[in-house]
């Protein structure tokens, strides 16, 4: 009888082919992936459908993400589940800070994974996978508007957490095309636990060269971040790739005996032990995800997959 049970239990939804014309909106192509069976297509569904809950219920929304994506037209995405307050905080890398400064006052390019490199840089052209980015679009602008931004800030006070100096650097922007902007506008906190990495990060220690009272405390970020966590009712996140991103996201989480729910998009394979490929099956074992958490790990290139995946909530 029991056997009985649990076989009419997984014999409940028969496969559905999916019925698709010019006019089939995303909201009507989730609905088909959550009875098409396999393979991606059905974690794409279970993704929408745990950030569906995420996003309507007044838990306490997590949004990790690497650099690379913001150097692409997904920083459209970004941005505008920002401006809808999809989110409540946000974790990621230096990166994010010089592509959304970056591109907000200059273009990067469209190119190519196959051009030849050393021609590239005779050329005075960054490639970042298929996107080409000129010198002209990234160290000179960044330097140039980031030194000024924090010139003012130093009038103000000479010692920021680091949220907090992302802040007013996103309301000096005042380009409703960034990021930072928009998370600032909104109250949505950005912590970038690895603030001394990339562009931006050496702008901040040449000021500290010329001015050695200018101090970032990034504890003070890790305070913020605390408060943030005890204070929620229940925990969400989405995480677009790994590294300190998402581990950042994972780790405060388990002082409250992990994620409630959770959606994870990498390309990483676990083979090689390291986070980024890590599932987060792994990271229930380490309680930065609860053992009844609603969660899916979905394999495939986010540029593509965050479109399709978010695109309902827009």
């Amino acid at each position: 009888m029991k056997d009985t049970v649990i076989r009419e239990n997984l014999l409940k939804y028969p496969v559905k082919d999916e019925l698709i014309h010019k006019n089939t909106t995303l909201s009507e192509l989730m609905e088909l992936f959550k009875r098409s069976g396999g393979f991606t297509s059905k974690k794409i569904y279970e993704g929408y459908s745990i950030l569906k809950e995420e996003f309507e219920s007044d838990e306490t929304t997590f949004l990790s993400f690497p650099a690379d994506i913001i150097s692409t037209g997904t920083r459209g995405i970004i941005n505008e589940m920002i401006k809808k307050k999809l989110v409540d905080v946000i974790i990621t890398t230096n990166g994010t800070l010089d592509h959304d400064i970056a591109r907000t006052y200059t273009d990067y390019y469209s190119g190519s994974f196959n051009f030849g490199d050393t021609l590239l840089r005779d050329m005075k052209i960054n490639r970042l996978g298929n996107v080409f980015i000129p010198d002209e679009s990234y160290g000179v602008i960044i330097e140039k508007k980031v030194m000024e931004m924090l010139d003012s800030l130093y009038r103000v006070k000479k010692e920021w957490s680091g949220w907090e100096l992302i802040k007013e650097v996103g309301k000096k922007i005042n380009d409703d095309n960034s990021i930072i902007f928009n998370a600032a506008k909104n109250d949505i906190p950005i912590f970038v636990p690895g603030m001394m990495d990339g562009s931006f990060g050496s702008q901040l220690w040449s000021f500290y060269e010329m001015h050695h009272d200018f101090k970032i405390n990034l504890l003070e970020d890790e305070h913020k971040l605390s408060d943030i966590v005890f204070d929620a009712k229940k925990t969400g996140a989405l995480m677009i790739g790994g590294g300190i991103s998402k581990h950042h996201t994972i780790w405060w989480n388990q002082f409250r005996d992990g994620l409630d729910e959770a959606v994870y998009i990498t390309t990483a394979q676990e083979y090689d032990g390291s986070l980024s490929g890590a599932k987060l099956e792994e990271a229930v074992s380490w309680k930065k995800i609860k053992e009844n958490a609603k969660y899916v790990n979905i394999y495939g290139d986010a540029t593509v997959i965050l479109p399709l995946i978010i695109g309902p909530f827009l």
